[in-house]
């Protein structure tokens, strides 16, 4: 069986506003340009992406584990649900794909409580603090680790 030249795209509760949630945090970009970003990252290297963000968790976890057999890998901001969702790290973990970790902002220098995250040991590709442009960063990472031009 042939790996497929796919990844899934998932952006968590409150990324569907970006470019009007607290621009001085996270930019004014929006999620339609971190879904373009991906998708040309991704596309140079000849994968395509399926994309999805939600505010409710089981969508996502849906989604997760629906990629399993149709994707290559994984990129995803949690959100918020980084800091409190173990049920999303099992759907992760479950799928056994590897993971991308992106946060927009560099969670380290925020809030205490945000300084945790369930998905950080699943993932083998975490890009933290770069702005919407990590996530073309996590993409090629990612794809570095499944065409096996580096470790995951």
């Amino acid at each position: 069986m042939t790996t497929p030249r796919r990844l899934l795209l998932v952006n968590g509760p409150n990324l569907n506003l970006l470019g009007i949630r607290e621009p001085d945090v996270y930019g004014h970009d929006t999620l339609a340009d971190v879904e373009r970003i991906v998708q040309d990252a991704a596309a140079a290297r000849g994968f395509d992406v399926e994309a999805v963000q939600s505010n409710h968790e089981g969508v996502l976890i849906d989604a997760i584990h629906e990629a399993r057999t149709t994707c290559a890998g994984i990129v995803i901001n949690p959100g918020g649900l980084t800091h409190t969702s173990v049920v999303l790290r099992d759907a992760l973990s479950g799928v056994s794909l590897p993971v991308a970790e992106v946060h927009i902002s560099n969670v380290y220098e925020r809030e205490s409580f945000r300084h945790h995250s369930y998905v950080a040991d699943v993932a083998v590709v975490h890009v933290i603090g770069e702005g919407v442009a990590g996530y073309a960063r996590a993409t090629t990472l990612l794809i570095d680790v499944i065409v096996g031009a580096a470790e995951g």
